[in-house]
């Protein structure tokens, strides 16, 4: 996957949230326990530290790092990000393979994120590469997006397809606390190995009647591998899995800071690490506004001259 793919994946990560070849799961056994799928949910809500506690959280605040690609793909595509409009990919990717450290192409590259989170369902996503800021917004009714590794400096608004995966995410809670308050169902489908150990594997279906598979560590009762809204690449939709790691206690609630997402036939997958987290953080409605447009007059060029804009 090239860098400036990882990061419009990266980007619908909030989408994502309540790379190696995506992992296979193992055929589900009968589950061999006396639980029942709505017992199961009050375990883990009460590892992940309460109802009454996440129905106290306001807001959530998350800064961290997460992998976008190897350092030679990243170069590639900052040398074309500044660029800009009308430059060759082909040169810029002479450039960047002549200016790259041979024996730091295979390291993941670290681009610093803020991910802001407040109810009801807003999520703000800031990604810093090349010098600049990507941000994709959702204001619980309506999203946009600034995609300045595209050369793009215009606010657009999300595609159909964006637009449905955030009608569709739950609040920042997750979408198993309260669920039957939300009008969903939960079943318990089987029990099976996620990295090593045994888990309970939930189906919950909204109200309106959309299904997203989670699992639930039988030990821990925390859940360590969510599945993710389906993602468009090379012009199929292909399965996305987020598996959920290094559990914290943050304010009285248990936080995941690791997060790796693989997609099917995906050659990599992507973590998103968390350096801080901040429950309750003052954040302000305009935060999700989506800006003026600013009318610019078109950019001369050369006859002739080809445009990279869009590409």
């Amino acid at each position: 996957m090239s860098m400036r793919g990882a990061l419009s994946l990266l980007l619908s990560l909030p989408l994502l949230l309540w790379g190696a070849q995506a992992l296979p799961a193992t055929a589900s056994k009968a589950a061999h326990t006396s639980l029942s799928a709505a017992q199961i949910v009050e375990k883990y809500v009460a590892a992940r530290g309460g109802l009454q506690a996440w129905r106290n959280v306001q807001t959530l605040r998350v800064t961290g790092r997460i992998e976008a690609g190897t350092a030679d793909s990243a170069a590639r595509s900052a040398r074309i990000a500044s660029a800009g409009v009308g430059a060759s990919v082909k040169q810029s990717r002479l450039a960047a393979a002549t200016a790259t450290d041979k024996s730091a192409a295979t390291q993941q590259v670290q681009l610093p994120f803020t991910l802001e989170m407040k109810r009801p369902r807003h999520s703000r996503m800031e990604i810093q590469f090349a010098g600049a800021t990507a941000v994709q917004v959702y204001d619980g009714k309506n999203g946009w997006k600034l995609r300045p590794f595209l050369n793009r400096n215009s606010v657009d608004s999300f595609t159909e397809e964006e637009q449905k995966a955030a009608e569709q995410k739950g609040d920042l809670e997750g979408p198993l606390v309260d669920y039957a308050a939300k009008g969903s169902k939960v079943e318990l489908e089987g029990v099976e190995s996620v990295e090593g150990n045994e888990a309970y594997k939930l189906k919950l279906t909204t109200k309106d009647g959309v299904a997203q598979r989670i699992w639930i560590d039988a030990k821990s009762f925390l859940d360590v591998k969510v599945e993710g809204q389906p993602r468009r690449m090379d012009g199929r939709m292909r399965s996305v899995w987020v598996f959920q790691r290094d559990f914290r206690p943050v304010q009285g609630l248990m936080v995941p800071f690791v997060y790796e997402t693989a997609v099917d036939n995906s050659t990599q997958t992507h973590k998103m690490l968390f350096d801080t987290v901040t429950v309750n953080h003052p954040i302000e409605d305009s935060r999700f506004t989506k800006p003026q447009e600013v009318a610019t007059a078109p950019t001369p060029h050369a006859s002739g001259a080809s445009t990279a804009a869009g590409r």
